[in-house]
């Protein structure tokens, strides 16, 4: 999920004529579009070898074909957003509709809110809280477990990042200082109150927001700020996508991974790092898992196991849906957060002015990680509580999630039952009044 989250790529040109710039996005849309005669044949064989009134679909060669045409069908698909899906949760044992919306709007994103209609009022106000939604490849919905655990107990808001290829040129640019600007435009824009929490990559832009906001001593700086699994200082205990970084160079991410976005989508001449590409890292990091999957899914679909089925739509509904990101966003990132490793050097900067986390005082902090993430190493996110050393002791927890890998971190069955546990736990303690007239004593 962090930025260079992938194998490879044919170089591209970095500099030239669009017509040099362009061709691998250009060649993805042409092969996707030559595939459409015979993803229609496929649909209609499909149909056909499933339709009760053929004997042939009661056979183990006609079960065979239509699950083969499905397996064509699932892996030339392009796959769009997902759904929320989230259409009630249980407040105080009481089921309550949710309605999500958009409250904020920005060219590159827009803030939506988990609006929970609820049918009598509460005794008390639950905390608000802020999901930092990660600009890597996948949309927010990826985080879909994540907001649905916390709607019993918060009010929750998160990023809805924009695909970059949606978004006309005339838009203007996007780069890792607007992404800082984001931030806190929507923390003071919901006001005071607030939790921040950020997941995987948006770890260094939030920090980086709030120690602005901090250093300004904003009135709407968050309540707490829980970061999970983020790259604060990817120096420590270093990953194979924190190496690839390392090794290559900023050159190199310039030169194979950028492209420009063809006509007729709305973003057209946009330069991006194209979510085919991404999809194409996010795969062979884990190919022979993806392949087994998928081998399980055509045995599924002959002996009729509707629910492993369903289980695996629904992970690659997910998971194959990728979208664009932003050249100079992406870029700046790499340089800054993996190459550079300016944060936890003192060295970052947003918009000309040194970002200093040390300035932070008012913000609690929680740092969690998985004992076995493979993308950001053990005590990369525990870094931060050295960064932020004006935070005092009791104002900050530290916790490893044993037995979970990266997006455990965030989901699953042990982020449900023991990480938001904690959390929700903390974010009150950080709230406690007395807690802040301990603070403000000192």
């Amino acid at each position: 999920m962090p930025i260079g989250e992938f194998g490879g790529a044919p170089p591209l040109a970095s500099e030239g004529s669009p017509v040099l710039t362009t061709p691998m996005y250009w060649m993805y849309e042409m092969a996707h579009a030559s595939l459409n005669p015979a993803r229609a044949v496929t649909d209609a064989t499909k149909i056909l070898f499933q339709n009760p009134l053929n004997p042939w679909a009661h056979t183990e060669m006609g079960k065979s074909i239509a699950a083969a045409c499905e397996l064509f069908e699932r892996t030339t698909r392009r796959y769009g957003k997902p759904e929320w899906g989230l259409d009630e949760t249980e407040v105080n044992g009481v089921r309550t509709p949710v309605e999500v919306r958009a409250i904020w709007e920005k060219p590159f994103c827009r803030l939506l809110h988990f609006d929970r209609k609820h049918i009598r009022p509460l005794r008390e106000p639950q905390p608000r809280l802020l999901i930092v939604a990660p600009m890597s490849g996948h949309y927010a919905t990826l985080l879909r477990g994540t907001v649905e655990a916390f709607l019993p107990t918060h009010e929750v808001y998160i990023t809805d990042w924009a695909d970059a290829r949606m978004v006309p040129l005339a838009e203007g640019r996007f780069d890792l200082d607007d992404y800082i600007d984001y931030v806190i435009e929507m923390l003071r824009f919901l006001g005071t109150n607030m939790h921040v929490m950020a997941v995987c990559q948006p770890a260094v832009p939030v920090l980086a927001a709030v120690s602005v906001m901090e250093a300004e001593r904003d009135p709407f700086a968050p309540i707490s700020m829980t970061l999970m699994g983020g790259p604060i200082d990817t120096r420590r205990n270093p990953t194979a996508v924190n190496n690839l970084a390392q090794e290559r160079g900023i050159d190199w991410f310039r030169n194979h991974v950028i492209t420009k976005v063809p006509f007729p989508h709305p973003g057209v001449m946009r330069d991006v790092y194209p979510g085919f590409l991404q999809l194409n890292g996010f795969i062979s990091m884990n190919l022979d898992r993806h392949v087994d999957a998928h081998k399980a899914l055509f045995a599924n679909l002959v002996k009729g196991d509707g629910d492993q089925v369903d289980k695996h739509r629904d992970f690659y509904d997910e998971y194959l849906a990728v979208m664009d990101l932003a050249a100079e966003y992406y870029l700046q990132t790499v340089e800054t957060v993996f190459i550079r490793h300016a944060l936890p050097k003192g060295e970052m900067t947003h918009r000309g002015v040194l970002v200093d986390p040390s300035k932070v005082t008012r913000v609690a902090l929680m740092t969690v990680e998985g004992e076995k993430d493979d993308i950001s190493g053990l005590g990369q996110t525990e870094a931060t509580h050295g960064l932020c050393s004006s935070i005092p002791d009791h104002r900050r927890v530290h916790y490893v999630q044993p037995g979970v890998g990266h997006y455990g971190v965030f989901n699953g069955s042990r982020f449900k039952s023991e990480i938001v546990p904690r959390i929700n736990d903390f974010m009150l303690s950080a709230a406690d009044p007395k807690s802040l007239l301990a603070i403000a004593a000192e």
